[in-house]
């Protein structure tokens, strides 16, 4: 087998491939270098926030490319990419500095469509999402039911030919961005309550829904509430069987809890935490050159490595049985470690630049001066974004009961 050659960066944390899979590289490198639109790069380098257009053009680029949906069936519009292929296109579009695109779509409500929808719902949706003409949100958890998704409360009674829904999502990521909502919603009140639960689909411009954001730690409008007040649903919007939304969301979750290990995005991450340091100093000498510090960041890459080769046995095992299993668990539990890792080891870096944080010098029209060079003023931002990675898609806490009970049957 045959090992690459280092990475732009200088990042050193790689698997082996074989020609064949070399020689892909080097196409998407080659795509990357041609396509890759070279203001998301720029801003993806000031740590700028990407806006709904910015998506939209990435997302665009890719589809025309024929690589949007890189693990979905061939015969679904997908690109039918093998594991590795997956991965290495996954890696080189964060090295090229592009955005990672909103999942909800491609990753999640479209295989759910793809496994479970009818004829009609794969006709109507997955074109859309394939293009990008759908934005998608995910609503799922509630004020009352996070972690503890199956308590949710949410209703929707069926009224003739329509569901009649009324409740409140919350966190719900891209709900002011979306068109439309994919939700678990409450069926059947007299059963477990695993098993009354429901997967709809939404219009987000259905009259009753009120979309309210919130403000996150890092002055970001990312995530929402969402409120449902008796929202009218046709009823060939249900997904599947009535009262069967729960073995739906499994199995969107463990593909969601795949994906949010995010080993490209990572790596790219970790590159850029090894370049500040090549450029900050201690005591006279590149902060890379620190016996201390360099031990963090030995230690960090090993975590990565582990990381990466875990990953990659996770979609071989996807590829064999459509769906990774309770061992996605382990890399979302994993991946969310090492992104707040990386985001803690760059704040140290950055130091004492990184304590005035002003989320504005990241907006184009800022005209002031930022404190300290242009990768300071992102650091912050970015340290406050990595720390809810160890809670969203099922807090790191849950995803221990899970592997507690479905893999060591404790």
């Amino acid at each position: 087998m045959a090992t690459p050659p280092g990475r732009r960066g200088g990042h050193a944390v790689q698997l082996s491939y074989d020609e064949e899979q070399q020689a892909f590289r080097d196409q998407v490198r080659a795509f990357m270098r041609e396509k890759a639109p070279p203001a998301l790069a720029e801003k993806s380098r000031r740590g700028a926030r990407f806006e709904k257009e910015d998506m939209k053009l990435w997302h665009r680029t890719l589809y025309e490319r024929g690589w949007i949906a890189p693990k979905w069936p061939v015969e679904h519009g997908g690109a039918g990419f093998d594991p590795i292929q997956v991965h290495i296109v996954d890696e080189e579009a964060f090295a090229a500095g592009m955005p990672r695109l909103p999942n909800f779509g491609i990753g999640m409500v479209g295989p759910v469509i793809i496994h479970f929808g009818s004829d009609a719902q794969k006709t109507r949706y997955l074109p859309k999402i394939l293009s990008g003409e759908a934005f998608w949100c995910q609503g799922f958890s509630e004020p009352g039911s996070g972690s503890d998704l199956a308590s949710l409360s949410t209703r929707a009674v069926r009224d003739g030919d329509e569901y009649v829904v009324s409740g409140q999502k919350t966190w719900t990521t891209q709900a002011h961005w979306a068109d439309w909502m994919f939700t678990l919603v409450r069926t059947d009140r007299e059963v477990k309550k695993q098993e009354g639960i429901s997967f709809l689909l939404i219009d987000m411009t259905s009259p009753g829904i009120t979309v309210r954001p919130i403000m996150t730690l890092d002055g970001e409008h990312q995530v929402n509430e969402v409120f449902l007040d008796e929202v009218r649903v046709p009823a060939e919007n249900l997904v599947g069987e009535e009262n069967r939304g729960w073995d739906y969301a499994k199995f969107l979750l463990s593909n969601e809890r795949t994906g949010i290990a995010g080993v490209g995005q990572s790596k790219a991450e970790f590159a850029r935490l090894k370049a500040i340091a090549e450029t900050e100093t201690r005591r006279g000498k590149p902060l890379s050159q620190d016996p201390l510090f360099q031990a963090k960041l030995a230690e960090l890459e090993l975590e990565l490595r582990a990381l990466e080769i875990t990953n990659m046995r996770v979609l071989m095992e996807e590829k064999e049985k459509g769906a990774p299993g309770p061992i996605s668990s382990i890399l979302k539990i994993k991946g969310s470690e090492v992104q707040q890792g990386i985001a803690t080891l760059t704040m140290e870096a950055v130091g004492s630049y990184a304590a005035p944080y002003l989320p504005e010098a990241l907006d184009p029209s800022w005209n002031g001066e930022a404190p300290g060079p242009d990768y300071a003023a992102q650091a912050t931002p970015y340290y406050f974004f990595r720390r809810k990675a160890s809670i969203y898609g099922g807090s790191n806490e849950i995803q221990r009961n899970i592997i507690a009970k479905q893999m060591l049957g404790l």
